[in-house]
């Protein structure tokens, strides 16, 4: 049973969504038969990559709000990531369009590496406040994961993957995902945002059933 998850790499909810969909799937008695599948979204394609800004000085400018409110809403995100085991350094976390790195993850998909690629793009933003937006982070991120250098840089150089990006892109707004997360679970079940890992188990249960009398 295919369970499809549009993300953004750049969204906080997205890597906490990941970790609790992954505690519910690790409780899922036929989690092997579960075919997971990355899709791209950007909550801002118009972002222009700053390394020299970091997210709470972006939010504040694109927010009308000041840094220390930024600050303060960034808090609240990182302690729930620390529930779930993750640790967010927003200070650190560098203003990137995420377009490059969706194409990184669509190439990563095609030889059994998406969620690999998710996972390490996820770390490298939010934890290590890496530019997720820069060839040579990208190239390093991608060949740490298993994917050929040579293959990368080749990608990373034209346009390669580009329509599969701007397909989940289009597809999402088909499916009725206005943001990220978004779980959509044999094509017929939805499930919005980080939810609790009970949520996702329910919902995988419920989608199984009838995968199960249908076919």
């Amino acid at each position: 049973m295919d369970v499809e998850i549009w993300s953004d790499v750049m969204c906080p909810f997205c890597y906490i969504g990941k970790r609790k969909f992954e505690q519910a799937l690790s409780q899922f008695p036929h989690n092997e038969q579960i075919n997971v599948v990355w899709k791209s979204f950007q909550l801002n394609p118009a972002m222009k990559t700053d390394p020299g800004k970091n997210i709470n000085e972006y939010l504040a400018e694109v927010k009308g709000w000041s840094v220390e409110q930024a600050r303060q809403m960034n808090d609240r995100v990182t302690a729930m990531a620390q529930e779930v085991g993750l640790a967010y350094d927003f200070d650190r976390a560098i203003v990137a369009n995420s377009f490059d790195a969706h194409r990184l993850i669509q190439l990563a998909k095609t030889k059994g590496l998406g969620d690999a690629a998710e996972e390490r793009l996820f770390r490298a933003y939010f934890t290590e406040g890496r530019n997720t937006a820069d060839h040579a982070t990208l190239l390093e991120l991608g060949t740490a994961i298993g994917l050929d250098a040579t293959e990368v840089q080749t990608v990373l150089a034209g346009d390669a993957f580009a329509d599969d990006v701007n397909r989940d892109i289009y597809e999402a707004q088909q499916v009725g995902a206005r943001g990220v997360p978004f779980f959509v679970l044999n094509r017929r079940y939805a499930v919005s945002g980080a939810q609790a890992p009970e949520t996702f188990l329910g919902a995988l249960n419920t989608a199984w059933a009838e995968t199960v009398t249908t076919s």
